[in-house]
């Protein structure tokens, strides 16, 4: 039956978020930077964390993995 839902996080506002708009929010902070200094995955997770989504570096890593996103050595 978990099939069926997506886990999901809450914001220090309290909203609910499912793991896909959080992979939203995280490609569009990728696709937004500034490809001569692309963020690491702690910014990545400090981002999210000043926009009000305190995701742990480790999920940022799992997630851009997931979206076939390279580390940001290899997005130069």
């Amino acid at each position: 039956m978990k099939f069926f839902f997506s886990d999901g996080y809450t914001t220090e506002d309290g909203e609910e978020l499912s793991v896909r708009e959080i992979k939203r929010i995280l490609k569009e902070c990728v696709d937004t930077e500034d490809k001569e200094k692309p963020y690491t995955d702690d910014e990545l997770a400090e981002t999210l964390k000043t926009k009000g989504y305190p995701i742990a570096r480790r999920t940022v890593a799992k997630y851009r993995q997931q979206l076939n996103i390279p580390v940001a050595r290899l997005r130069r």
